[in-house]
């Protein structure tokens, strides 16, 4: 048994059409994952997840269900395996994948909560009022002075500080388009913008924030069984109170994904296992911690090489 496991959860972006199929082809009992789901949402989540359409599996609402449901068709696949992970993290939407993970609470309730989550964030920005844009090649300080100079134009903020050299920045068009500007002036090598529907982890998204705690308040929670490293301020926590109100600040907060990962290496994770859709947080690791060992679970080939590994 490899020591030292930390499992990781993907976020927006790493959707894709036909996520989860392979595996779920492979081991047809994980469609009651997706029938679970389908119950709670009011639609069938696997056509969604397997066939699409891209613009809608795109939209925030749809989305954030979607990866909710393929991250945990692939964590089920885990679990047999007996895997006790030392802590556990998750990208924005991916920290709700996290705490099912950590017995923070349950799928079914979780599902609900994201549909409403994704529902109150599309609901907060007027359609195509908003910006994101991954910018490269810049330190986090200088992102952060870029964004207060643009403040000028409107609310953009640093978004998620997801790797040295990577961060993500969002809020109102003009504003993120300044900062992009002010960025290239500073030497930004890449300003990519992201097909993310809504400019999350900004201040634009506290009436959203506030209508989710609600929901949260009225959720059924319990005491992790291992620590989560939450994204608003990459500590660990594990009590319900603790949870409920990170939730409710991650939303307008920036996403402090760099520290989170060096959070659980200094809690000793020195393997890490993403579980879901895609590599996207394999690769950001991969740069902050280049000596870790880093495993996915997203399909057949990559399930059998996470298990030989850890069981090896």
């Amino acid at each position: 048994m490899a020591a030292g496991i930390g499992l990781v959860f993907p976020g927006q972006g790493s959707q894709s059409v036909g996520m989860g199929k392979a595996l779920c082809d492979a081991h047809p009992a994980l469609k009651q994952v997706y029938d679970e789901a389908s119950a709670v949402l009011g639609y069938d989540s696997a056509a969604l997840c397997f066939d699409g359409p891209a613009e809608k599996l795109n939209l925030t609402e749809y989305t954030q269900p979607a990866l909710l449901v393929s991250s945990i068709a692939a964590l089920r696949m885990l679990e047999p395996a007996g895997i006790k992970p030392v802590a556990v993290a998750g990208h924005s939407l991916g920290e709700y994948s996290a705490l099912v993970a950590a017995g923070g609470v349950s799928f079914r309730e979780a599902v609900g909560l994201v549909q409403k989550r994704g529902r109150y964030m599309s609901e907060a920005v007027t359609p195509g009022t908003g910006l994101v844009a991954a910018l490269l090649g810049l330190a986090s300080d200088v992102v952060k002075d870029v964004c207060r100079e643009a403040s000028s134009v409107g609310v953009v903020q640093a978004a998620n500080f997801n790797s040295p050299g990577q961060v993500v920045i969002a809020g109102e068009k003009a504003a993120v388009e300044r900062a992009i500007e002010l960025a290239k002036g500073k030497g930004c090598k890449k300003a990519i913008p992201l097909p993310v529907s809504v400019p999350v982890h900004t201040p634009l998204m506290q009436q959203a924030a506030d209508r989710l705690a609600k929901d949260l308040a009225a959720a059924r929670w319990s005491d992790l069984r291992m620590p989560l490293i939450n994204n608003a301020e990459a500590k660990p926590i594990s009590k319900v109170g603790e949870i409920q109100a990170s939730l409710v600040k991650q939303l307008p907060s920036s996403v402090l994904w760099e520290d989170s990962v060096q959070a659980m290496a200094k809690l000793g994770v020195t393997t890490f296992i993403e579980v879901g859709p895609g590599a996207v947080l394999t690769g950001l690791i991969k740069r902050i911690l280049p000596d870790a060992k880093l495993l996915n679970v997203n399909d057949p080939k990559s399930l059998d090489a996470t298990l030989q590994s850890v069981n090896g």
